[in-house]
C-alpha cells in the first residue's frame, strides 16, 4: 500500500440503527394489529358488498353523477336538474339520527307500536306481497304458551291420499339429507282451535306446525330424499331455562348444532314457522284448489347471508315456474328487533320457511308441503347431479 493512498471511513452511528429497527418494528406492530381489529370487527363493520350497497344508499343518483361531471365535463351539458354535490350534512344526520327524510318509516319505527314489523326488506316479491302484508310474528301473551291453558282442538279432516306413486327413480340411500326443526314449536292454526279466533293466541303444544314438519318429511321422502324431524319443544325448553320467548333462536340453535356435529350427511336445515297474517293473505287458489302460501326468510345480520338469499330466491324461482303465486317471496329481516340470524350463519343451506298463516288448514297446508317437496326435489337432485360432475 503506497504512503500518500487515502483510507476510505465508514462511520456507524448505533442510534440510526436503532431508530431504524424500532420504526420497522412498530410499522409490522401497526400492520397486523389494523388486520386484527378489521377481521375482528362484527360483519356490520366490515367492507362487504352489504356494507359498500349501504353507504351508497345515502348518495342519491344525482349526487353520483354530478361527481362524474367532475371528472367528465361532457357529462355536464346533460346533467340532471337534481344533479348536485352530495349533502353531507344529510348523511352526518342520518346517522346520528337514523332518521331518512324519503323514508317516512323511519320518524315513526321508534313511536308507533308494532311499527317495526315493516322493517324487513322485500328482497323477491312474490305476487300480492308489498310493505303492507308483510310477515308478522308476534310475541303470544304468556297465558297462552302456559301447556296447562291448551283449548281444545277440532278433529282435523281426513287429508286424502293422492293416488299411490312409484318409488322414486333416485334415492339419498338411507341417508337424512334434510333436518326440519320448530324455533316455535307451538304455532299453530286457528281453524283447529275450539273457540279460539285471535292471531296471537293460535299457540298450542300438542296441534302445531309440527304437524306440517310431518306432512314436509312425508312428502320429500316419497322423492326419495331422506329427511328427519325434530320437534322438540323451544318452549318448554325456555321454560326450563328461565329465557324468554324472545331468545328462541338461541334454545333452536343449540338444536342445529347439535345435529350438525352428531349427523354428518345433513345438508339443509329448515326452520318452520306460521305467519300471523289472515288468509287472504296467506292463501292461493292454484288449479281450483286452495294452498296455504310460503315465505322465506333471510336474517341479514351475518357474514354469508347473501348465499342464503341465493338459496332462498332459487327456491322461490322453481315455486313461479311449477306453481304460481304460492311464494309470497324472499324477506330480509334484521335490526334491534328481530333475531337477524336465524341460525342461518351456522349453514348456507339454512333457511326459515313461513308455512301459511293462522287462518289456514292442514289440507291446505299439506298441498303446500306436497308443492315444495316436488319443486324441492328437483333442486337437489340437480345439484347432486352437477356436484357429482
Amino acid at each position: 500500500m503506497k504512503e500518500n493512498q487515502p483510507y476510505e471511513l465508514f462511520s456507524i452511528n448505533l442510534s440510526t440503527i436503532l431508530k431504524g429497527t424500532m420504526i420497522f418494528t412498530l410499522s409490522l406492530l401497526s400492520l397486523f394489529s389494523f388486520a386484527g381489529m378489521l377481521t375482528s370487527l362484527t360483519y356490520n363493520y366490515r367492507l362487504s358488498s352489504h356494507s359498500v350497497n349501504e353507504a351508497a344508499e345515502n348518495v342519491s343518483g344525482g349526487a353520483l353523477y354530478y361527481l362524474y361531471t367532475m371528472e367528465n365535463k361532457l357529462f355536464a351539458a346533460h346533467a340532471p336538474e337534481g344533479a348536485r354535490p352530495p349533502s353531507l350534512s344529510e348523511v352526518a344526520f342520518r346517522y346520528a339520527t337514523n332518521v331518512r327524510f324519503q323514508d317516512p318509516r323511519s320518524f315513526l319505527g321508534r313511536e308507533v307500536p308494532g311499527f317495526s314489523i315493516y322493517d324487513g326488506e322485500i328482497l323477491v316479491a312474490g305476487e300480492g306481497t308489498d310493505y303492507t302484508n308483510m310477515p308478522i310474528e308476534s310475541e303470544p301473551p304468556d297465558r297462552v304458551l302456559d301447556k296447562g291453558n291448551d283449548v281444545a282442538v277440532k278433529p282435523a279432516k281426513e287429508i286424502p291420499r293422492e293416488k299411490d306413486s312409484p318409488p322414486p327413480s333416485l334415492a339419498t340411500g338411507g341417508k337424512k339429507r334434510v333436518y326440519l326443526y320448530f324455533t316455535h314449536t307451538r304455532e299453530s292454526y286457528l281453524p283447529h282451535l275450539q273457540g279460539v279466533s285471535s292471531a296471537d293466541s293460535a299457540h298450542h303444544s300438542a296441534l302445531n306446525v309440527t304437524k306440517v314438519g310431518e306432512m314436509v318429511r312425508k312428502a320429500l321422502e316419497a322423492k326419495g330424499i331422506g329427511t328427519t324431524v325434530d320437534k322438540t319443544d323451544i318452549v318448554a325448553k325456555l321454560d326450563q331455562s328461565g329465557r324468554k320467548y324472545s331468545q328462541s333462536y338461541q334454545e333452536s340453535r343449540a338444536l342445529v348444532a347439535s345435529a350438525q356435529s352428531n349427523h354428518r350427511d345433513l345438508q339443509y336445515f329448515i326452520d318452520i314457522h306460521r305467519d300471523s297474517q289472515r288468509k287472504e293473505v296467506t292463501t292461493a287458489s292454484i288449479n281450483g284448489k286452495d294452498y296455504a302460501k310460503v315465505v322465506f326468510v333471510v336474517g341479514g345480520e351475518h357474514a354469508n347471508y347473501e348465499k342464503n338469499v341465493k338459496l332462498a330466491t332459487q327456491w322461490h324461482n322453481l315455486l313461479e315456474k311449477k306453481y304460481k303465486g304460492l311464494s309470497r317471496g324472499v324477506i330480509l329481516k334484521q335490526g334491534k328487533n328481530t333475531n337477524g340470524k336465524f341460525n342461518q350463519d351456522l349453514s348456507d343451506k339454512a333457511m326459515l320457511i313461513e308455512f301459511g298463516g293462522v287462518d289456514n288448514t292442514f289440507e291446505e297446508l299439506n298441498r303446500t308441503a306436497e308443492a315444495f317437496a316436488d319443486v324441492f326435489a328437483d333442486y337437489y337432485w340437480q345439484a347432486e347431479a352437477v356436484q357429482a360432475d
